[in-house]
């Protein structure tokens, strides 16, 4: 039954002058029906999109059951796991917000950092350990911790993890944990493989679904403008310049992406700074503080941040290249109009991308509107079609369009790809059916770097 206030959902003085002081009024759709049947003992699987409030909706129920009982064996009691440091150090600061008037304590746990200062806070046995999968298993390999009594499993954004190769990772966990205990499961969205990941983890979950995974947030008004590839770098500086932006997260696919577009902006008189995984995490640290404080009026990532990233007042997001998977699309554009706030989501569209973005609007359900800024456009459809006809005898037309500005051109052998199977794995157990096409030996894959 819906609720007004965080009152009626039960949550101890403590809690509800926390989140008060952090501005909470009401609960949302997810919060509303994950914290109570949390507080039951029931496990969850709920399909939340960013911006939803799905942090608290896990968070909130775990302080109040933790800090209901007198505990003092020095055993982490709760296990958090995120797929990126990002959104762990997000998780943390949420636990730290929520749980600041309550007697717990709480560590987080990534790659980057070093294990040393991590071991010493581990072995001071905290309440909560939040942590990517990866590092988490080197301490336990160690013998640094040990999760002998954890009482509640969170998995945040459970299908991002299985995208980044964790699967393996979440099974060696699961054999480190207690039987006996409860489990919450959170995606964005409802795919197969998290379906066999909840079917293997969680035992007769309530389901909540708190938004469809392509419902793109309503708060944030989307517009579409076509532009010349060559002149993207420089539409975007117009539409930040022109419209005087601040906090501005601009998304692209690939790291040399991020670094052209942060050198460009920041050659044009825009304060920029780039996120993206070859950064050291004190660079990333540093990026994500100084865009927070609006030390920069540009951030550009690549989808390392299109979750985790969480700042209740992001009004604008750019789309410099669309994302490699429609659903990417939404996680993107959901960084801002969060906590009640508008946004603003502008993607930028090259004659080589047009597909690439119906598909994204079938995913949608409905059109993005779209807006001609000056002559930005011009020349794009005539450069697309010169070049596709010249990439089609090497049987390659991804690279449509070459960067006018300097920037080094891809070129593909003649040689068609062989098609290859999925290697979707299954979890808990189950194999795959999936069987390789060739015969010849495979050359062995290089081991997965744990984050």
């Amino acid at each position: 039954m819906p609720v007004n206030t965080f009152q009626q959902l039960g949550l101890k003085e403590e809690i509800l002058k926390a989140i008060d002081e952090v501005g909470y009024k009401e609960p949302t759709p997810v919060q509303n029906d994950a914290i109570p049947m949390t507080l039951k003992g029931r496990d969850i699987h709920a399909g939340a999109q960013t911006g939803t409030g799905k942090t608290a909706a896990f968070v909130l129920p775990i302080l109040q059951k933790l800090s209901s009982v007198d505990y003092k064996d020095g055993l982490p009691r709760a296990l958090i796991i995120t797929p990126t440091r990002e959104l762990a150090m997000q998780v943390m600061e949420n636990v730290l917000e929520y749980g600041r008037y309550l007697d717990l304590t709480a560590v987080v746990i990534f790659g980057g950092s070093s294990m040393k200062l991590q071991r010493n806070k581990l072995v001071r046995g905290p309440d909560i350990i939040i942590a990517t999968p990866g590092r988490l298993l080197d301490h336990l390999e160690q013998e640094n911790t040990e999760l002998s009594n954890i009482q509640f499993f969170v998995l945040d954004e459970a299908d991002r993890m299985l995208d980044m190769g964790f699967s393996g990772d979440i099974r060696k966990l699961d054999k480190y944990l207690p039987k006996q205990r409860q489990n919450l499961l959170f995606s964005a969205t409802y795919t197969q493989a998290v379906q066999r990941l909840a079917d293997g983890l969680l035992v007769q979950p309530v389901q909540i679904q708190g938004t469809r995974s392509n419902t793109a947030v309503d708060s944030v008004k989307q517009v579409v403008h076509h532009c010349a590839k060559a002149r993207k770098m420089e539409l975007v500086a117009h539409i930040i310049n022109q419209g005087d932006l601040n906090q501005v997260l601009i998304f692209a696919k690939k790291k040399p992406s991020v670094n052209d577009l942060t050198d460009y902006l920041k050659g044009e008189g825009i304060s920029s700074v780039a996120l993206h995984g070859n950064k050291t995490q004190g660079a990333r640290r540093r990026a994500l503080e100084d865009f927070k404080k609006i030390k920069v009026r540009v951030l550009v990532a690549t989808d390392i941040a299109a979750r985790g990233l969480d700042i209740d007042t992001l009004p604008y997001v750019i789309n410099y290249e669309l994302p490699g998977v429609s659903e990417d699309y939404v996680h993107r554009i959901g960084r801002s109009g969060r906590a009640g706030n508008t946004g603003k989501a502008i993607t930028i569209v090259c004659a080589d991308e047009h597909k690439h973005l119906r598909d994204i609007e079938r995913f949608l359900n409905r059109p993005i509107p779209v807006k001609e800024i000056g002559d930005f456009k011009r020349g794009d459809a005539i450069s697309f079609s010169k070049n596709k006809n010249s990439a089609a005898s090497a049987n390659d037309r991804s690279f449509g369009d070459s960067d006018k500005r300097g920037g080094k051109e891809r070129r593909v052998a003649g040689k068609p790809k062989s098609k290859t199977s999925s290697r979707q794995g299954d979890f808990f157990g189950e194999k795959s059916s999936t069987k390789r096409s060739s015969s010849k030996p495979k050359k062995s894959q290089k081991k997965h770097r744990r984050r």
